[in-house]
């Protein structure tokens, strides 16, 4: 008995920091799950914060609440648009501060990272002050214009991260076959730099799609995203179709990420 008992902690000191790390991908993926689970209740009331009895329905009628898929369609479009824009300045701004060296480079770090550090409620307040003295109205563009603003710095500190630990003597190297700068970008750095790119992109697609301070600050009486489509209607019971839309959305991010790995994988060992 003793040997066994011997035997387990060792093994649990070995694996320590593996335990510790899916003890808490389990504690954050748990809301997740509950969410998936109520998807799939059918709740007596407006509430849908018990199980009560299995149920497709929500599944099969999605948009069966009225204005909820014109919302989703709404937040869907300004995260597009606010990850592909701030994806290209972003990049490019990434680039610059890893690659060269200009006057006010710190200062510019350092407005770079201050969205990231500061409180969205106090961006949101600014934001929506400069939209009212520049006489604005609010409404898709305003929140379009903020999620950019929210979401650049994130971009630039995920390729910032990726440009600094790429080897730059394989673009010399390129440079050293004859590749010209512009094959030079796109058959080498490009690639490399995809990684970051990409975990950018989708974290600013994310940050977008779910904000809620930002876009309440600066949303028109009739813009109505998704998250706020929520918050409304909290207040009177959240629909089963809430469930829905918030799984699908987390099983579509995992889809990606779990395609992404498999394929950097296989790219991998095909090396």
């Amino acid at each position: 008995m003793s040997a066994m008992l011997t035997s387990t902690t060792r093994w649990v000191r070995r694996n320590l920091v593996v335990i510790a790390g899916l003890m808490a991908l389990a504690y954050l993926l748990v809301p997740n799950f509950v969410v998936l689970l109520l998807s799939f209740n059918k709740p007596a009331g407006r509430f849908n914060y018990e199980w009560r009895e299995f149920s497709t329905d929500a599944w099969t009628n999605p948009c069966g609440v009225a204005d909820m898929c014109g919302s989703l369609g709404l937040s869907l479009r300004i995260a597009v648009l606010a990850t592909l824009v701030a994806t290209v300045f972003g990049t490019l701004a990434a680039f610059a501060l890893a690659r060269y060296r200009f006057r006010g480079k710190s200062a510019t770090q350092a407005l770079v990272f201050l969205p990231m550090a500061m409180p969205e409620v106090v961006m949101a307040a600014s934001l929506g002050t400069l939209f009212l003295n520049m006489r604005v109205g609010f409404g898709f563009t305003t929140i379009l214009i903020a999620h950019i603003m929210f979401c650049l710095s994130f971009v630039v500190v995920a390729v910032k991260a990726r440009v600094t630990s790429m080897d730059p003597r394989l673009e010399e190297a390129a440079r050293d076959l004859y590749a010209g700068p512009l094959q030079t970008f796109l058959r080498v750095t490009l690639p490399l730099a995809a990684p970051g790119i990409a975990a950018g992109a989708m974290l600013s697609f994310a940050l977008s799609f779910d904000d809620f301070i930002i876009t309440q600050f600066n949303a028109g009486p009739s813009t109505v995203t998704f998250p706020m489509f929520v918050w409304g209607a909290a207040q009177r019971g959240v629909p089963v179709q809430v469930n829905v839309i918030g799984s699908a959305m987390f099983l579509i991010a995992v889809t990606i990420v779990l395609a992404g790995q498999l394929a950097g994988n296989r790219r991998q060992r095909s090396h």
